[in-house]
């Protein structure tokens, strides 16, 4: 496949995992905790409140308990992710589904299905990026956006050996080449680390528009 010869291209091992038993395995116990402090969640939050439209069709991928969305209701907001007991205590979600990514990076949705899509400090994690990217911009409306929100907590087990090894500037610029490589555009980034609380660094992505070529 396209994404997985995208994935060949980098450095061998870069994907490799200290812990590669099954993922259901080490998700299978719900875990009721934050990834990142108050003030970062704050900060997290409040970038939300821009990002993402009054309205908007949302999908938060990667999901859990917490989806850290400002107050404002959106017309759907679709979590996926790994453990059931926590996906059905996040309040904000109007639907929800299980599914492994390292295990199938399909994405079970229609396209265009979404006007924004949100990663929150799970991005590590992924063993087939650029797959699931490519997905994602299949489930996003034209123009649609993406924000992948990163700070410098994981499960270092299950973290791929890149988010280990390489500088945080350096992860933000190899999420950067996973967008870019799954052919989105506008890619960019943005610190929206608070004074005294985790780091917090946003990439974003951009689903191209098609323009009519005038005949």
């Amino acid at each position: 496949m396209a994404g997985m010869a995208a994935e060949a291209d980098f450095p061998t091992r870069f994907f490799e995992r200290q812990d590669e038993s099954p993922d259901a395995l080490f998700y299978r116990q719900p875990r009721f905790v934050a990834h990142i402090d108050d003030v970062t969640i704050a900060a997290l939050t409040a970038f939300y409140g821009k990002f993402l439209p009054p309205n908007g069709r949302v999908l938060d991928l990667m999901s859990s308990w917490i989806s850290h969305l400002p107050a404002t209701r959106y017309a759907h907001v679709a979590g996926l992710g790994m453990n059931a007991a926590e996906l059905a205590a996040n309040k904000r979600l109007d639907a929800y589904t299980v599914h492994d990514l390292n295990e199938d990076p399909r994405l079970p949705y229609a396209d265009q299905q979404f006007d924004r899509a949100l990663i929150a400090v799970s991005v590590q994690y992924l063993v087939r990026p650029i797959e699931v990217f490519q997905e994602l911009r299949r489930v996003l409306a034209p123009g649609g956006q993406v924000a992948i929100a990163m700070s410098h907590r994981c499960f270092p087990t299950k973290a791929i050996l890149a988010f280990r090894a390489l500088s945080p500037i350096d992860r933000v610029h190899l999420v950067c080449a996973y967008l870019h490589r799954a052919g989105f555009a506008e890619v960019d980034f943005v610190d929206r680390s608070p004074p005294h609380g985790d780091p917090l660094w946003v990439v974003t992505g951009a689903t191209p528009v098609e323009h009519e070529t005038a005949v």
